[in-house]
């Protein structure tokens, strides 16, 4: 199964790419999945949405700028979104992503790693949680959340303590494992 790895932050000297490497590293010590990490950063993330929305029309026309984003999430099986808090959300370069595009979330499994000060990503996060139950998603209990993640990184990027976060990702994955292929399952079944 392929699991995409989202950076949702593009904000300069943003932490995001360190935490998403962290992560991607356990995605692929645990073995259950084919990992592709995504950077927002890399794609055209135009402010304005299409002029129908994406659930009369989930194929859009897109700029050229987001293609290579619109077909890697549509290849993937499951995603973890890696995103700081900011100002008690997310970044709006997330919003953005998903926004333009509506059959790439649609009954797929989704977990979180949330980055931040106090709140480590949670209020981030529990925002995303809606915005996914919407678009049909499934988001799985478990998450990683560092808070004060300038304290628990070094300089290399490499986590001081790494025993508990490594210890929440793996339990994570295994949910998203699960739920990854029981919902690749249940795609493959018509309805109706």
């Amino acid at each position: 199964m392929k699991l995409a790895v989202i950076i949702g932050s593009v904000r300069e000297g943003r932490f995001g790419p360190t935490v998403a490497n962290w992560f991607a590293q356990q995605a692929e010590a645990h073995g259950g999945f084919e990992v592709d990490v995504i950077d927002l950063a890399d794609a055209h993330l135009p402010l304005e949405l299409p002029a129908t929305p994406p659930m009369f029309e989930p194929n859009p026309p897109r700029p050229a700028g987001m293609m290579d984003l619109t077909e890697r999430l549509g290849a993937a099986d499951a995603f973890v979104i890696v995103t700081p808090d900011i100002n008690r959300s997310y970044p709006s370069s997330l919003k953005t992503a998903i926004d333009w595009h509506f059959t790439e979330w649609n009954e797929k499994a989704i977990g979180f790693v949330g980055y931040s000060g106090l709140t480590g990503g949670l209020l981030a996060i529990e925002h995303l949680r809606q915005v996914f139950n919407e678009l049909n998603a499934h988001t799985v209990r478990n998450y990683v959340s560092f808070p004060r993640y300038y304290l628990l990184f070094d300089e290399e990027g490499k986590l001081v303590d790494p025993a508990e976060p490594n210890e929440a990702a793996a339990a994570m994955l295994d949910q998203l494992h699960w739920w990854s292929a029981a919902l690749t399952a249940a795609r493959s079944v018509a309805v109706g």
